[in-house]
């Protein structure tokens, strides 16, 4: 009698109990170990680890209720998707992992079991690998320069000399008044080229700008984009 609790009330298709359990429990497991992966050397949130760790189940339940068809499954959760991420898109890594473990539910609804486990393994080990070798980042130090000077100084070429020897490259990011005009308060770029220190370099801008605000921070680039 409880058989029949796995039966579609419309197409009367049985559903094996002990198959789906074995679906649910690969899942969850795959999908744990890609939260575990993703916390490698990453600053996350609680909610989004869990996330990472249930979503598979979640879309192989979605594939599965929908018989397989995968065009259907996929239109359910592109809707899920623009449902989270319409006003807060995440970073690059955490879009990788969420179609990371899109794909894993997706190959599980399917019935591909095995393929979801080895294809996991192989992710994984290649998110760690490129974690480990620090693939992708940057050789030199990236800086953004903030300066104030005052509107008489020609902030185009005042620094040109400066920047030459304590930099690879320099990109003049952003420039607006302050003070009612009578002060340039300018954001730069910088690539360090390591020929000087920081405060070397603070200290030289400081005899061009009349000693006024001067700030060094590290340069981080946007998390949304890809």
């Amino acid at each position: 009698m409880l058989s029949h609790l796995f039966y579609d009330i419309f197409t009367d298709t049985a559903v094996d109990p002990a198959m789906m359990l074995l679906a649910i429990g690969v899942s969850l497991l795959l999908g744990l170990v890609v939260a575990k992966v993703y916390q490698f050397k990453t600053v996350y949130s609680k909610s989004f680890v869990m996330s990472l760790a249930l979503l598979p189940t979640l879309i192989a339940i979605v594939i599965f209720l929908v018989n397989g068809s995968l065009g259907a499954g996929v239109a359910v959760m592109g809707a899920f998707s623009l449902i989270r991420f319409r006003s807060a898109p995440g970073g690059a890594k955490e879009l990788v992992s969420i179609f990371l473990v899109m794909t894993i539910g997706i190959a599980i609804g399917m019935g591909y079991l095995v393929f979801a486990t080895v294809f996991t393994l192989i992710m994984s080990l290649a998110m760690l690998l490129l974690e480990v070798v620090n693939f992708g980042q940057m050789k030199h130090s990236m800086r953004q320069l903030t300066i104030v000077i005052p509107e008489s100084l020609d902030y185009e070429s005042i620094f040109d000399d400066i920047f030459n020897k304590a930099a690879n490259h320099v990109e003049l990011a952003n420039v607006k008044t302050s003070d009612m005009g009578s002060l340039f308060k300018i954001k730069y770029i910088l690539q360090l080229n390591g020929r000087m220190t920081e405060k070397e370099l603070i200290d030289a801008l400081r005899t061009r700008n009349g000693n006024l605000e001067i700030a060094i921070s590290r340069y981080i680039t946007k998390e949304n984009e890809l």
